[in-house]
C-alpha cells in the first residue's frame, strides 16, 4: 500500500515526524511574515519622514551594505517600490500560510491527530485556582516529585 504513494507514511512515528515538519514549516512562514511586516512598517516610517522634505535635499540610502548619497527625489520612489514589493510578498506568504493550515487540518483529520496538552492544561488550571500557584505549571496532586 505504501509503495503506491511515496508520500504515505509507513508507521506512526513517520506520521508524527511529517506532522511536526508541517507545523514547523507553518511556524517559519509566520515568523517570516512578522519579519516582513516589521520591514514594511520601517519603510512606512522612512516614507513619512522624507515625503514632506524638499525633493532636492540630500538623502542617504543603504544599498547592499554601502551608504550612497542621493536626493529625496531619487530615494522616495525606490523606498515606496520596496514597500509595495514587501507587501506583495506578505500577501503571498499569508496565502501560503492558509494553504499550509488547511493541509495540516486535512492531515490531522486523515490520521485522527489530536493535541492533548491544550485541553488538559485548561482543565487543570480551572480546577486548581490557588493564589500562590497561578502561572506556575505543577504536576498532578498525587505525585511528590
Amino acid at each position: 500500500m505504501a509503495e503506491s504513494d511515496p508520500k504515505e507514511p509507513i508507521n506512526e512515528q513517520a506520521v508524527v515526524n511529517m506532522y511536526n515538519a508541517m507545523r514547523a514549516e507553518l511556524n517559519q512562514i509566520y515568523s517570516k511574515i512578522t519579519e516582513l511586516e516589521m520591514d514594511a512598517s520601517e519603510h512606512s516610517l522612512v516614507i513619512n519622514a522624507i515625503q514632506p522634505l524638499d525633493q532636492s535635499r540630500r538623502c542617504y540610502r543603504m544599498i547592499g551594505g554601502v551608504l550612497v548619497e542621493r536626493t529625496v527625489k531619487e530615494v522616495l520612489p525606490a523606498v515606496q517600490r520596496n514597500k509595495e514589493g514587501i507587501e506583495e510578498v506578505i500577501a503571498r506568504l499569508n496565502e501560503a500560510a492558509v494553504k499550509k493550515k488547511k493541509e495540516i487540518a486535512d492531515f490531522e483529520d486523515k490520521y485522527k491527530i489530536r493535541i492533548r496538552k491544550a485541553d488538559s492544561e485548561v482543565k487543570d488550571d480551572s480546577s486548581k485556582k490557588e493564589g500562590s500557584s497561578q502561572g506556575v505549571l505543577v504536576g498532578p496532586a498525587g505525585s511528590s516529585e
